[in-house]
């Protein structure tokens, strides 16, 4: 990750303020620098940012904080955009907050080279585009707007007024190396997940300073800061720290070597690929790097070997201990009217409805593991309730649940014949094979969010091991979480208890809605999230808009006698065109700009003083022996809230931290983190909850709480963390 939430927080903290109170200080324009131009030709458009003075924009790869510019294309068939060609950034150092970042000042042109088809017939043809930033100076207030341009297709090329001004930008990108003769290597000893790199070459001795801007890493961060050596031999030094996200280290690392007589505004720049001299085993780990360098090892924390029978125990209860989770307890309430329907219907029909609803379940954590294998193939990190970080799956499951909710509200029925309109309520209602399925799908997307006892550690012993293993412990947790309902399916006698069906049961089923429409307040409020300030509007407005439809559907369609083609047709049309304007045209719901955006606060309601997680913090309070509470929670996780307001965020334990002199963490996963993902590995953790004490004896075993607290168990663990002169005070 390039920045933590807080350090992009300590940047923009009078945002909210801004985007209200100012006008864009940024504008863009697309730049063509032809009039006409021949089929099969390439030729290099530029979207041109023009900053008041005093404002900033970011670089491809901002920094400690800010945002990149983007550029999202709407392109005629046949025409396909390049990578975008940045020129040089300066850098922008803010002692406030002491952070650096890779800035634009003034104007900055992004480059992008469009191929044009050679099959293409001669015509004018129009260009648009999206272009957003993040623009900064006492404040930041991300920026939006449409850019517009048309050249045509014709028999020779004939440049426009604007082809100086693309060739002036592109004189300013950096330039090949191919005479700096750049090498790297490792220097010092692996501490916690970062490294110290040095980076040698060969520069022009007239220039006075050098620095090296990284790009982005995919498994890495190179950080901004440099420690500048100096010249020695024709040879000039730079030593950065690396920190990679899962203990991977790269062979090789790609930016700009950049030189000026003003070290924050270079003039010469060099695109350099160095290959990492002297690099060690991927697999080398923190202890083996301190005992080469003579220094102590590391405490990492104590993870028993475990066998695969054990934790397929733990994943059958597990799976149990999820259905009386918050998280599942909408699902309960309409197996509860499933059951009252079945209590008098065939026993070997009830039978099949139960495995029905357990394939269901099964079905859908297959798909779960499935995406687990793929995304750690990708090389990327897989976590339990992942999906919950994706803003596109959270806007289909609120309008999902938002509709299940409304036809158990009686807003639509349920018909054989619904359309898509009723399908969502439908699945959801049917006594049905249908129904029980979905049932049991629904379930276990409900349920990812919570992570139960057991649960979580026979996850994180199968997210390290291979894929037949994810599979097995995956199915295992399915048919742990669908064995309560096959088992009161398969005992038909213990449902006599449960009333006959009558009219009672119309009124139990709108009862039953209010838990679902809880639910999808609380999607709501995750999905907006991922959209800024304007999220909570425009997705608010998306569901009004999804309710009228359905309320149109069932109300003249369903029930109406009258116009029902004219009604249905109306429905649909509010239905998809509201997704279309909202999602597609506001919100731009498939690559959402976070600038903005807020997750998990550091606030505490009992004044608990939180710092965001990071390993620098902890390796430093230890060193300092000083004891460190980390919570590791995300806004999506049930079990994390139910923790953090019954056993964190409560008078004794924030007396307990000021009393051992405890700092206090939090590692924020709302949103996806490398960082957290591999330090939530290292714990054998496949998600969060994740709460570690340090003790303040270095040397140590952290102390890995359990899923669900108490606030004894927290309160013991501090106990056990404290110093030990203040432990032996009474």
């Amino acid at each position: 990750m390039n920045m933590t939430l807080s350090r992009f927080l300590a940047v923009c903290l009078a945002m909210l303020v801004g985007f209200s109170a100012h006008g864009a200080a940024t504008t863009a324009r697309l730049v063509i620098p032809v009039e006409t131009v021949k089929a099969g030709d390439t030729i290099t458009v530029g979207v041109l940012l023009e900053m008041l003075p005093g404002w900033h924009t970011y670089w491809k790869n901002p920094g400690e904080s800010g945002m990149a510019s983007k550029i999202i294309w709407t392109l005629p068939n046949g025409i396909t955009a390049g990578e975008i060609q940045w020129p040089t950034p300066e850098v922008y150092e803010d002692k406030t907050v002491d952070l650096i970042t890779y800035v634009h000042h003034g104007q900055a042109m992004l480059l992008v080279p469009l191929t044009i088809g050679a099959n293409l017939p001669n015509g004018e043809l129009d260009l648009n585009a999206r272009v957003s930033w993040l623009e900064c100076e006492k404040l930041c207030v991300p920026g939006r707007t449409e850019v517009t341009g048309k050249f045509s297709i014709g028999k020779e090329t004939k440049a426009s007024s604007d082809a100086p001004l693309i060739q002036e930008w592109q004189n300013k990108l950096p330039k090949p190396n191919t005479t700096l003769k750049a090498t790297a290597h490792w220097d010092g000893p692996i501490k916690e997940n970062s490294r110290n790199v040095i980076i040698e070459f060969s520069p022009d001795t007239s220039i006075a300073s050098w620095d090296f801007f990284p790009y982005r890493g995919e498994d890495f961060t190179l950080g901004p800061k440099s420690e500048k050596i100096g010249l020695k031999d024709g040879r000039y030094t730079l030593r950065k720290t690396l920190t990679s996200d899962e203990g991977k280290w790269p062979a090789e690392i790609k930016g700009l070597i950049v030189g000026g007589s003003n070290p924050e505004k270079p003039t010469t720049a060099y695109e350099a690929a160095i290959t990492i001299g002297g690099l060690e085993s991927a697999a080398g780990n923190v202890a083996s790097a301190n005992q080469a360098s003579g220094e102590p090892a590391a405490t990492q924390p104590d993870i028993a070997p475990r066998s695969l029978f054990a934790m397929l125990i733990y994943a059958f209860i597990g799976g149990m201990i999820l259905n009386i989770m918050p998280c599942v307890l909408p699902v309960i309430s309409l197996k509860i009217l499933g059951f009252v329907h079945q209590s008098q219907q065939d026993p070997k029909r009830v039978r099949m409805l139960g495995l029905v609803y357990a394939l269901g379940v099964v079905v859908s954590f297959l798909v779960l593991a499935a995406l687990v294998i793929g995304v750690q193939q990708a090389g990327k990190a897989a976590s339990w309730g992942m999906q919950f970080q994706n803003p596109q799956f959270l806007v289909i499951l609120t309008i999902l649940v938002t509709l299940v909710a409304l036809n158990l509200f009686g807003v639509f029925e349920v018909t054989m014949n619904s359309n898509v309109m009723g399908a969502a309520g439908q699945l959801a209602a049917q006594k049905g094979a249908s129904g029980a399925f979905f049932n049991g799908v629904l379930a276990t997307i409900l349920a990812t969010p919570c992570t139960a006892p057991f649960l979580g550690v026979a996850l994180g012993f199968a997210f390290a091991q291979s894929a037949v293993v994810i599979l097995l412990v995956f199915v295992t947790i399915a048919l742990g979480l669908a064995f309560p309902y096959v088992l009161l399916s398969w005992q038909p006698k213990w449902l006599k208890f449960l009333p006959k069906p009558g009219a009672w049961m119309e009124k139990f089923k709108i009862l039953m809605g209010f838990p679902m429409i809880a639910t999808a307040f609380w999607l709501f409020s995750l999905a907006a999230g991922h959209f800024g300030r304007s999220g909570v509007l425009w997705i608010g407005l998306l569901l009004v808009f999804v309710g009228l439809a359905a309320y149109i559907f069932g109300e003249f369609v369903q029930r109406g006698s009258k116009h029902r083609g004219v009604s249905a047709a109306f429905a649909g049309i509010l239905l998809l065109g509201s997704l279309g304007y909202i999602l597609e045209g506001q919100l731009n719901w498939r690559s959402p700009d976070r600038a903005g955006t807020s997750a998990t606060t550091l606030e505490s309601k009992v004044g608990i003083e939180w710092k965001s997680w990071n390993t620098e913090a902890v390796a430093e309070a230890r060193k300092s022996g000083k004891p460190v509470f980390v919570d590791f929670t995300a806004d999506w996780c049930v079990t994390c809230q139910a923790n953090k307001r019954t056993s964190i965020e409560i008078a004794s334990v924030k007396e307990k931290l000021d009393a051992i002199g405890a700092l206090s963490l939090l590692g924020d996963y709302t949103y996806e983190d490398a960082a957290i993902a591999a330090e939530l590995k290292k714990y054998g953790r496949a998600g969060v909850p994740l709460v570690v004490v340090f003790p303040a004896d270095p040397e140590a075993q952290p102390i890995v709480l359990p899923e669900l607290l108490t606030p004894g168990i927290v309160l013991e663990a501090l106990e056990k963390a404290a110093p030990k002169v203040l432990s032996s005070v009474k």
